[in-house]
């Protein structure tokens, strides 16, 4: 992670490094590279808490096997590319924005598409200026859409369908993080697909039982369920599929200092070895 003096690319985008299929994978929470007008209040090491840290290496072994890896530059807590662009808090502005607000949730919780909160404490200790979003939202926001949308199209175009993984790491605390009391303990993996609304019920239980057998917990949609990306992109009905996956950040890194953990190396294996049987069940479908 670094802050930035100069202009950068918003994401970096993997092609297959073998024949092409139609699985397109993204992860939108990995950036770490903090543009120079953030102007945050807070410390590196706090809004660091936003990254998916690693999780664009964790799934680096994705080209190998024929899909395609888009992973973010900048960070979810400057902009989150995984909002809808009127996904504000209407609080955060210093004047009216430009045109009507749906903010959700997420918004509430300080973690819109402009994040306002980092661990209880505010990002800001001013308002935001909408043209300073609006330069947020085409400099970055809009060409990672834009690229994904891509992907996806000509995936769907040349094969007929498009499978699409939205990868994700979550703090080991993310029930507390969301305000939910429960005596559950966090999963090992969580696979979203918005209820079963996004994706292929069979994808989901191949990935599902190949973490089971190598000795992970996994939960479907328990807490997290899929926000916009894969609310956008999946449409079994036109057969393109969509599936969130969360990884317990516990068990790779260290969460208080951002170093990964002896056990990064095993996981990543893993996930090379789960891209594989994911690409076996797409090429299957062709």
């Amino acid at each position: 992670m670094k802050f930035a003096d100069d202009s950068f690319e918003p994401y970096v985008l993997s092609l297959p490094t073998t024949d092409a299929i139609p699985l397109i994978c993204d992860s939108p929470h990995s950036g770490s590279i903090y543009p120079a007008d953030f102007q945050s209040c807070l410390p590196l090491s706090v809004l660091r808490m936003g990254e998916d840290s690693y999780v664009d290496e964790l799934w680096a072994s994705l080209p190998s096997v024929g899909a395609t890896l888009l992973a973010a530059n900048f960070p979810r807590t400057y902009i989150d590319p995984n909002r809808d662009v009127d996904d504000i808090d209407p609080n955060i502005l210093a004047e009216p924005w430009t045109t009507e607000l749906h903010p959700t949730e997420k918004s509430r919780l300080g973690h819109g598409l402009i994040w306002s909160m980092a661990r209880d404490q505010p990002v800001y200790d001013r308002k935001l200026w909408v043209a300073e979003v609006e330069n947020r939202i085409g400099t970055y926001h809009q060409p990672y859409h834009e690229a994904l949308n891509r992907q996806i199209e000509a995936a769907h175009e040349r094969f007929g369908g498009v499978w699409h993984l939205n990868l994700h790491s979550m703090p080991s605390d993310s029930y507390a993080v969301l305000k939910i009391e429960t005596d559950k303990v966090l999963a090992d993996f969580v696979l979203g697909d918005r209820d079963g609304e996004t994706c292929d019920p069979t994808l989901t239980g191949i990935i599902e039982d190949f973490l089971l057998e190598r000795g992970y917990t996994v939960a479907r949609n328990d807490p997290f369920k899929g926000v916009a990306l894969i609310a956008r992109i999946g449409r079994p009905e036109q057969n393109r599929h969509s599936l969130q996956i969360e990884v317990n950040r516990a068990l790779y890194m260290n969460e208080e200092n951002y170093e990964k953990s002896a056990n990064f190396n095993t996981l990543q294996g893993d996930l090379a070895q789960l891209s594989i049987k994911v690409a076996d069940f797409v090429k299957s479908l062709l």
